[in-house]
């Protein structure tokens, strides 16, 4: 397959890589300091100790790059319509685009009816990705792994559960199928769901917590999960996401509790929107926590504990000038 990479941070390499390793013809859109260090290393992914490089086509003008069979969009929400241009410049007509990124995707909530317009009003409010991107080249995608860019260009695979990858109206889909073998043959665990949606909805279900309450306190998860009172605003917020997921056909079948615990299970780690503290970027506050609680609000759900936390942050990520 021709597979172009737009966003070539932790996920991005780790999947070009091992895309490159499989035979792929990879080509990466980047700038600046990522697009120098592709042109003199190569594409580098060290895994288990080891460290391999890959030459690969990379450019900052998406069009040189042509047209792919499949585009892996891997940037942080906020970055989304900045690059929309360039994914529409190598699109064909049968390019799949697949949004490897956290939080909500700005294709959610189609078919939704008010909460498409809310949604849209928080994740593109132009309306330009949506433009760029047409809604029947899109596969939802939800990664369940970890990487860390050592350096531009250069990611270290960290653990691996699996890709989940799906139609986003949902059932069986003949290219999902074949994409999820082309991937694990890659070495890139990957399962067809029939309910890419629903599996949005439940890794959002715990990440619309964790991530803004450790951008507000620094905390890593293990102490966010052992303060008793912390925890409860915690189970608040996530109980009031469940109510909302009933709905929208997206419905949390296991206790709140029971998600806390396998989060105590990865120790204490730094979550992304602390590393985006840290490192003074735009945190996806809108992705992770500013659509569903748009969407709840669309409902007419009330969402107290959601807005509490969501105010927070947004005051907090303003005063420090890294709010979208």
């Amino acid at each position: 397959m021709k597979i172009g990479i737009v966003g070539a941070g932790a996920i991005g390499c780790w999947i070009a890589a091992r895309l490159a390793a499989s035979g792929h013809e990879v080509s990466v859109f980047a700038r600046g300091a990522t697009l120098s260090a592709l042109r003199e290393n190569g594409l580098r992914l060290t895994e288990k100790g080891e460290t391999t490089s890959f030459s690969v086509a990379c450019s900052d003008d998406a069009a040189t790059l042509g047209k792919q069979d499949l585009i892996i969009i891997a940037v942080k929400a906020p970055a989304m319509a900045a690059v929309a241009q360039a994914v529409a410049k190598m699109l064909g007509d049968e390019t799949i685009v697949l949004p490897a990124m956290n939080g909500m995707p700005w294709w959610f909530a189609r078919g939704l009816k008010l909460a498409e317009r809310s949604v849209s009003a928080v994740i593109d409010s132009t309306g330009e990705i949506a433009a760029a991107i047409p809604y029947s080249n899109v596969v939802g995608c939800v990664v369940h792994a970890s990487a860390t860019l050592l350096e531009p260009g250069h990611a270290r695979q960290n653990m691996v559960d699996v890709l989940l990858l799906g139609s986003p109206d949902g059932g069986s889909d003949q290219r999902v199928e074949k994409l999820a073998e082309t991937f694990t043959c890659a070495g890139l665990p990957a399962k067809a769901s029939p309910t890419i949606r629903q599996e949005i909805w439940y890794k959002l279900w715990g990440n619309m917590t964790m991530n803004p309450v450790s951008a507000i306190t620094g905390a890593t998860a293990d102490r966010i999960i052992d303060d008793p009172d912390v925890r409860s605003l915690l189970m608040s917020v996530m109980k009031e996401a469940a109510v909302v997921g009933d709905l929208i056909d997206c419905p949390i079948t296991e206790p709140g509790e029971n998600r806390i615990e396998v989060t105590r299970k990865l120790g204490a780690f730094r979550t992304s929107m602390l590393q985006d503290v840290d490192a003074g970027r735009p945190i996806e506050l809108d992705a992770l926590l500013g659509a569903p609680r748009a969407i709840a609000a669309s409902l007419g759900v009330p969402t107290p504990y959601m807005n509490l936390l969501y105010g927070l942050t947004r005051l907090f990520a303003q005063t420090r000038n890294i709010m979208p």
